[in-house]
């Protein structure tokens, strides 16, 4: 099946919140001077949300092992709510907006008919590790849900997805990552703590007697 017969067989989301989307790229078009930054943003910002869980595994050394068991988890977490985007990606096969709305203002460049739109891959990342984050450091939660919010808007900013792309995302990745983590640190804590009484210690704990300690 050729790209072209693939993206009129796909599901054509414009009906949903088109002019929404149109509102924000038009916002774009009026200010271009932001163009460049929000496209460099909506791509490499996602390391922000990884400095974040390195930062919450760095203090989870000092908080005991069912800590840094969330810690661990919360890359996994985010992997596994990716992965299922993924997956509902490809059932509901929603054309992306610079296909079904080529004449809106757009900044990023259009990727390939087999790329969906429905959910947005970054945005669900974002939520993701906000979840993840949730139950490991509250404060650094609500930084990345900060982070999140513009993380998402990026998306629609830049052309790249519809909002109902951004919305279902976070509908998909809250409960997927924060289920993914608690299960994780149920499981993980014991084998967590056993593994800081050996070589990996120090990456594990930075206190004697931490391993055995609860999150608060």
């Amino acid at each position: 099946m050729t790209a072209a017969a693939t993206a009129q067989l796909a599901f054509d989301g414009s009906g949903i919140d088109g002019s929404l989307f149109t509102s924000v790229t038009d916002f774009a078009r009026d200010t271009r001077w932001l163009n460049t930054p929000m496209e460099v943003w909506t791509n490499l910002g996602l390391g922000v949300f990884a400095v974040l869980m390195v930062m919450g595994w760095w203090a989870a050394r000092r908080r005991g092992a069912q800590a840094m068991a969330v810690a661990l988890a919360a890359p996994v977490a985010v992997v596994t709510a990716f992965s299922v985007a993924e997956v509902i990606k490809k059932v509901v096969g929603e054309v992306r907006p610079c296909r079904s709305m080529p004449h809106a203002y757009l900044v990023d460049a259009c990727p390939a008919p087999s790329d969906y739109a429905f959910p947005s891959g970054h945005s669900t990342v974002a939520a993701a590790a906000v979840a993840a984050l949730f139950l490991l450091d509250r404060r650094l939660s609500v930084i990345a849900a900060v982070f999140a919010v513009v993380e998402g808007f990026s998306r629609v900013y830049v052309g790249a997805h519809y909002p109902h792309d951004v919305l279902g995302s976070v509908v998909l990745a809250l409960p997927v990552a924060y289920l993914t983590s608690l299960a994780l640190r149920r499981w993980a804590t014991p084998l967590v703590a056993a593994l800081s009484r050996g070589a990996l210690r120090p990456l594990l704990t930075a206190e004697p007697g931490a391993a055995t300690r609860a999150v608060p």
